[in-house]
């Protein structure tokens, strides 16, 4: 007769969430849809938990914003439907937004798109991260133009601004481009590669940096991800009254040239725009 298999022991939190859960909980209030803090108390909870204070602190927000999830006893105080979003609210200065509860993820099963791949194999041998990777292929494959049927132009790489109520921010590249009408657009572009995920809070701050950057252009923020079997899926987000939303979604695979048949373009030519 087998032994009953003992139940798992909760796993103890890290530092990260006992830092983040001692700053959320010093200031949070019942019924609060937003909670704010410094970035000097990081430290200081550091501090008083008898923690080693991590080398880079902002290491700490970046996880909950595009690795993990916030402490369970953070999530519990979230209004329902809604989670907590981290944003900058100034210099050195952050807040705990109450979001939809948006993920956004590529979908699995949706139909695939070969494109000739252009990408120079010195690129490919030598790229540093999945991220930069990710780009260098956006931007030889000119799959943004693909993806939204816009001529475009890689303005900047890694745009690093200030936005007024926002604070510093920080966009992976940023596209402009001209449609047959002549209507002109921004593209900002955040690449995720890995197991990294596209977060609400990039969203926000994208249409923020447009409209104080780019008032006069129409921006359409697009999400770049790769996902398995070397597919890269392209999402494109709206804002509406109801919050951020995903407008539009495709998935593309790179081949060499030899394995695009004329039974694929056909299938392509039949597509609805």
């Amino acid at each position: 007769m087998k032994k009953p298999k003992k139940p798992k022991k909760p796993r103890k939190p890290n530092r990260y969430e006992r830092v983040i859960e001692k700053v959320f909980l010093r200031h949070y209030q019942a019924s609060a849809t937003t909670v704010d803090f410094q970035r000097h108390e990081l430290i200081e909870a550091a501090g008083e938990l008898g923690i080693s204070v991590p080398k880079n602190i902002g290491d700490v927000l970046y996880s909950f914003r595009n690795r993990t999830q916030l402490p369970q006893e953070v999530q519990l105080r979230a209004p329902k439907g809604k989670t907590w979003a981290i944003m900058p609210a100034g210099r050195a200065k952050y807040r705990f937004f109450a979001v939809n509860e948006n993920v956004f993820v590529p979908k699995e099963g949706f139909s695939e798109t070969k494109v000739p791949d252009s990408t120079p194999g010195v690129i490919s041998k030598y790229s540093l991260s999945d991220e930069q990777a990710l780009l260098a292929i956006l931007r030889y494959n000119r799959l943004i133009d693909i993806f939204t049927g816009v001529t475009c132009y890689s303005l900047q790489n890694h745009l690093r601004t200030a936005v007024p109520d926002v604070g510093q921010l920080e966009t992976d590249e940023i596209y402009v481009g001209v449609d047959r009408k002549g209507a002109h657009y921004v593209f900002p572009v955040q690449a995720k590669g890995g197991n990294e995920k596209l977060n609400i809070v990039q969203l926000v701050q994208d249409f923020a940096m447009c409209q104080h950057k780019f008032p006069s252009l129409f921006c359409r923020p697009i999400g770049a991800q790769f996902m398995n079997d070397n597919v890269i899926a392209l999402l494109e987000f709206e804002e509406t009254k109801k919050g951020i939303s995903i407008l539009s979604e495709k998935h593309y695979r790179l081949v060499p040239a030899e394995e695009l048949s004329e039974s694929d373009l056909e299938e392509y030519a039949r597509r609805p725009d």
